[in-house]
């Protein structure tokens, strides 16, 4: 998810402002005659609750929550980025997440990096192990990784992990030889998540219908003085 593919999202999305009474607020975004992608921002002292397609977030932090995020979309803006979200900073406020079937959460396993993570370590067992083992126990251990692990990445984050737990390889092929053993240890210290595509897809809404709100409300105050 990135920040151009938001912005042509909502490229004919209209706002409608429900209800704007101080830190009462009922916003709503969408395109005219139909739901899709559409969203709402709604706040009271202390609380902002995005709902829309993308599921249902509450976070809390200040007693304006839109005044939060626009601390950090100005700080982004003024390192040249269009529209500023802060991913780790933002799900850490996060009070609620919707819970549909496995819809909901801000973070998933992701196949990617644990791939990546097995994979270093495979080339840095193999390099290590020039000079212990012959170029055929090297090619051995290399396809082991390969069938007993990496294989079963696809299986899901419970197979994957099941997988690289269960690994033991050794030139004998019996764990209490007294040979070395080759294990993935501490693994657990690895974080194999990333954030949603609905989460990040929120926060780029989140800051957009801000500061789509913040100009309605710069452009009705210039109409009445003018």
């Amino acid at each position: 998810m990135n920040e151009a593919r938001f912005l042509s999202d909502v490229g004919c999305h209209v706002m409608d402002v429900i209800r704007d009474d101080g830190l009462y607020r009922h916003i709503r975004f969408h395109v005219p005659g139909t739901m899709g992608m559409h969203f709402d921002l709604i706040t009271w002292p202390g609380y902002l609750c995005y709902t829309g397609d993308m599921g249902t977030y509450v976070f809390c932090r200040l007693h304006d929550m839109f005044q939060f995020f626009r601390t950090d979309c100005k700080y982004a803006q003024e390192c040249g980025r269009r529209l500023g979200i802060n991913l780790g900073y933002w799900s850490e406020k996060l009070e609620a997440v919707d819970g549909r079937q496995r819809s909901g959460g801000a973070k998933e396993f992701s196949a990617a990096k644990f791939r990546r993570v097995i994979e270093e370590w495979r080339v840095r067992w193999i390099r290590e192990a020039r000079g212990r083992l012959t170029k055929e126990q090297r090619r051995s251990l290399w396809e082991a990784v390969r069938d007993d692990v990496i294989d079963h990445i696809e299986d899901g984050e419970h197979g994957a992990y099941a997988a690289a737990r269960d690994f033991s390889w050794s030139v004998s092929g019996d764990r209490w030889s007294g040979g070395h053993v080759w294990e993935f240890e501490d693994l657990w210290d690895h974080d194999f998540t990333e954030y949603t595509h609905r989460f990040q897809w929120c926060c780029y809404a989140l800051a957009w219908g801000i500061e789509t709100y913040d100009a309605a409300k710069v452009s009705a105050s210039e109409e009445v003085t003018a």
